[in-house]
């Protein structure tokens, strides 16, 4: 079936109303990204927020989460042989995404294959099981949008990598009372909780004394991951550049705030203050201010 202007409009026009309905840590419908990219990046964002939430929301069983999850993986496979048959907008968006910026679809079976591991895995046996689900969950998002900007050598996608796995971890290390409690998930390593002592019970009121050394070696080790990514803002111009740099220095932030939190209050979600965030903006605005920032608040220096 042949897709005409109207349906491709009305698409398009569904996957931005739906992204700017959401919040997410995800460059969706910011006024700082290049107005061309706008409308590409509402799509990818709307195929991965409903793939998430088939994943997450809801009462479904996990056979029926499997399943929807499923019908995306036969949806991408339709686009890659050229004959998506379906109604669903997102879909017909995606396949104009993908044909128009040629963008590579494995990395978006990469983010399925994370959100059909979210179905049936909830705990990670050790670090280097966290990175390879962190390297389909996040650090597809990152390639992608360099691929919509035609940024790819292999350094870029490197630091985009250790980006995007910087703040997924951060993400984690920030939720963990509120992912156990509500999802039954925990991304600490359970060969390294096992040391601590502690029962994963404990994580609602931890010991500090027995937690503190684990969590500041997560953060840490996150911080040698960012400090290998972060210059990537700098050789991104524009606004993409823009975009880039301050989402970047966001994570550095919260993990700056994360680690100077008292041993009492580890666990303790921190938040970013208005002004906080003005500040980001601002400093983002500029390569230089950026590179020096974000190196003072690095605790790990390269």
């Amino acid at each position: 079936m042949k897709t005409n202007e109207t349906q491709l409009k009305q698409a398009y026009d569904y996957c931005q109303k739906l992204a700017k309905n959401h919040y997410e840590n995800f460059p969706v419908a910011s006024v700082l990204l290049p107005k061309r990219l706008r409308k590409p990046i509402s799509v990818i964002y709307a195929f991965a927020r409903t793939a998430d939430d088939f994943a997450d929301e809801g009462d479904a069983t996990q056979s029926e989460r499997l399943q929807q999850l499923d019908s995306y993986s036969q949806g991408l496979q339709q686009i890659r042989n050229h004959n998506y048959q379906g109604q669903d907008p997102i879909f017909i968006a995606l396949a104009d995404v993908i044909q128009y910026h040629q963008l590579p679809i494995s990395l978006l079976d990469d983010l399925l294959s994370a959100f059909k591991q979210d179905v049936v895995k909830s705990r990670y046996a050790n670090f280097d099981e966290v990175l390879d689900y962190c390297s389909r969950s996040a650090n597809p998002v990152g390639r992608l949008l360099l691929h919509l900007v035609g940024q790819t050598n292999d350094e870029q996608l490197k630091q985009s990598d250790n980006v995007c796995t910087a703040l997924q971890l951060i993400n984690f290390y920030q939720d963990i009372v509120q992912d156990y409690t509500e999802s039954d998930r925990i991304y600490i390593p359970q060969d390294e909780l096992a040391r601590t002592g502690l029962k994963e019970a404990d994580l609602i009121n931890p010991d500090s004394q027995k937690i503190t050394p684990l969590i500041r070696s997560l953060y840490q080790r996150t911080e040698r991951i960012m400090a290998d990514g972060y210059e990537l803002g700098v050789y991104l111009d524009g606004r993409m550049g823009w975009e880039v740099r301050a989402m970047t220095l966001g994570g550095i932030k919260t993990l700056a705030l994360l680690r100077e939190q008292d041993d009492e209050n580890l666990l303790t979600r921190p938040r970013l203050s208005q002004f906080i965030f003005s500040r980001i903006m601002i400093v983002s605005l500029f390569k230089g201010w950026y590179v020096r920032v974000c190196y003072l608040l690095l605790d790990y220096k390269t």
